[in-house]
């Protein structure tokens, strides 16, 4: 048995370590749903920048909005002002979620749960979920997405499950490990963005939050030069016309 000398072994270079494409072609949005409004902290956010970041540094173009510093009516169509809200953000939000390749869901954990804003993001997104693009597709198809969690008591991987399962039922496609978090000790205590919470220093975050990032670029990469995603036995406008796609009931004896 032989060992190789490690200083006689050139390490990897940073492109070789992560596969690196050009991803200049990419666009990413990051909807923060905490609730507390601009300008005051959110230790969300903390996770957000690090991953935009390294999105940024490999050419993404990234937006991050706050969910609770716009009108967005409660309702699950696209246009609540047309049910008798006045104000009504969404519409003009959705524009920048579609014009996205990348969508990451963010938020904080309550009562073990999602925060009321996540639920509210994720109904308007399902608002529109019924529209199909130009291949007869649903209108979510060939997007990726993510979820990041943060908070003091248990429960991302409750509450990033029920993002994604959300997001894959409307049409996006989730990538591997693609959610990342950080929660305290359980109880009142210190905040990921907090002196002293070891938030931001955390290995097991940074990893996560890190793997996430690439899996989304990755795979959002592969579905934009693929043209989206495969157009076969997923048209909706098709089926409505009468086509099956092989589908037959099986007969029963």
């Amino acid at each position: 048995m032989t060992t190789s000398d490690p200083a006689a072994t050139p390490a990897p270079s940073p492109a070789a370590e992560t596969g690196a494409a050009d991803f200049s072609d990419l666009r990413a949005m990051f909807i923060n749903c905490t609730l507390k409004r601009s300008p005051e902290i959110s230790h969300t956010e903390g996770i957000v920048d690090a991953s935009a970041a390294i999105m940024m540094k490999h050419g993404v173009q990234v937006e991050v909005l706050r969910a609770v510093d716009h009108d967005i009516a409660t309702g699950v169509q696209p246009d609540m002002t047309e049910h008798g809200w006045a104000r009504d953000e969404w519409p003009r939000i959705m524009g920048d979620v579609l014009a996205s390749d990348i969508l990451v869901i963010a938020g904080p954990i309550w009562l073990g749960d999602n925060s009321s804003v996540t639920k509210r993001v994720i109904e308007r997104l399902y608002s529109y979920s019924g529209m199909t693009n130009d291949k007869g597709q649903y209108l979510y198809y060939g997007r990726v997405a993510g979820a990041i969690i943060t908070g003091n008591e248990d429960g991302i991987k409750h509450c990033a499950s029920n993002i994604l399962y959300s997001l894959q039922h409307i049409g996006y496609t989730v990538p591997p490990q693609a959610d990342c978090g950080w929660i305290g000790e359980a109880g009142p205590g210190p905040s990921y963005l907090d002196p002293g919470s070891g938030g931001p220093e955390n290995e097991f975050t940074q990893r996560n939050t890190t793997f996430m990032t690439w899996n989304l670029m990755h795979l959002a990469k592969l579905l934009k030069d693929a043209g989206g995603f495969p157009h076969g036995g997923n048209d909706r406008t098709a089926w409505d016309a009468g086509a099956r796609f092989d589908y037959e009931n099986p007969e029963y004896r």
